[in-house]
C-alpha cells in the first residue's frame, strides 16, 4: 500500500531520532578508545590495502567509507531494491556530522580517561545505545544504514534471527578487516558480540513503540 506524504514524514522523523541515538552510542564507543566498531575495522583494512597498492594520495578513510556504502546499496538495488529507501541515504549523509557533534560535546569529558574499567563501562553503554537507536531506525521502515542493511536482508531472506546474523556479519567485518590491516581492540570484539543480541532484544520493543507513534500521529 502506498504511503501518504504525512506517514512518510513521520517515519523519516522517527528514523532521524533513532539515527541520532545510535550515533550517540557510536561516539561513546569511539571515545572509549578500545578499538573501532566492526564496520570501520573493515573500512580501515580496505582503505589501507587500496592506498598501499595504488598509492592514491587523494584516498581517505572517509572516501573509502562512502564508497563501500554505495557499493552495498548498488548490490542491494540489483538483489532487492525494496530495501533501499530515503533513510538509507540519510544514514550515510547524517552519520558523520552527528558523531562530530557528540564528539565535540563529550570528547573533553571522556577522551582523556585512562581507567580501563571506566572505558569498558562507557563502551558497553555505547553499544547498548547504538543497538537501541539502530533498531528504532530499522523499525521506522524508512531505511537504515548500509552496514545494517546487510544483516537485515540476510535475516529476512534466510528467516534467521537478526541478532544471530548481526554477530556473523560483524565477525566477518572484523576478520576481513583485520587481515587487510584494520585496527581492532578489545572493544571491537565486545561490540561484535554485544550489539547483535541487544538489538535482537530491542527490535520487538521498538516495533511496538514505532507502531504506537504512527497510530497516534495518523489519527491527527
Amino acid at each position: 500500500m502506498k504511503r501518504t506524504i504525512h506517514e512518510t514524514i513521520i517515519r523519516v522523523l522517527i528514523l532521524l531520532t533513532g539515527l541520532t541515538i545510535a550515533h550517540l552510542g557510536v561516539t561513546l564507543f569511539l571515545l572509549a578508545n578500545l578499538g573501532a566498531d566492526p564496520f570501520n575495522v573493515l573500512v580501515q583494512g580496505i582503505f589501507r590495502t587500496v592506498s598501499h597498492l595504488s598509492g592514491w594520495k587523494v584516498l581517505t578513510h572517509g572516501y573509502t567509507h562512502i564508497a563501500i556504502c554505495f557499493l552495498i546499496i548498488l548490490v542491494l538495488l540489483i538483489v532487492d531494491r525494496s530495501y533501499i529507501k530515503i533513510g538509507t541515504i540519510l544514514c550515510m549523509i547524517c552519520g558523520g556530522p552527528i558523531i562530530d557533534f557528540f564528539t565535540y560535546l563529550l570528547g573533553p569529558l571522556l577522551a582523556s580517561e585512562e581507567r580501563l574499567w571506566l572505558k569498558l563501562f562507557i563502551l558497553a553503554i555505547g553499544c547498548v545505545i547504538l543497538a537501541f537507536g539502530m533498531t528504532v531506525v530499522i523499525k521506522s521502515d524508512a531505511g537504515t544504514g548500509p552496514n545494517d542493511l546487510i544483516a537485515l536482508v540476510i535475516s529476512e531472506k534466510s528467516h534467521t534471527r537478526f541478532s544471530i546474523v548481526r554477530i556473523i556479519v560483524d565477525a566477518s567485518f572484523v576478520i576481513i578487516g583485520f587481515f587487510l590491516g584494520g585496527v581492532l581492540g578489545i572493544g571491537t570484539i565486545i561490540c561484535a558480540c554485544l550489539v547483535g543480541p541487544v538489538a535482537g532484544f530491542f527490535l520487538p520493543i521498538n516495533e511496538r513503540i514505532v507502531n504506537h507513534i504512527l497510530a497516534k500521529c495518523m489519527k491527527k
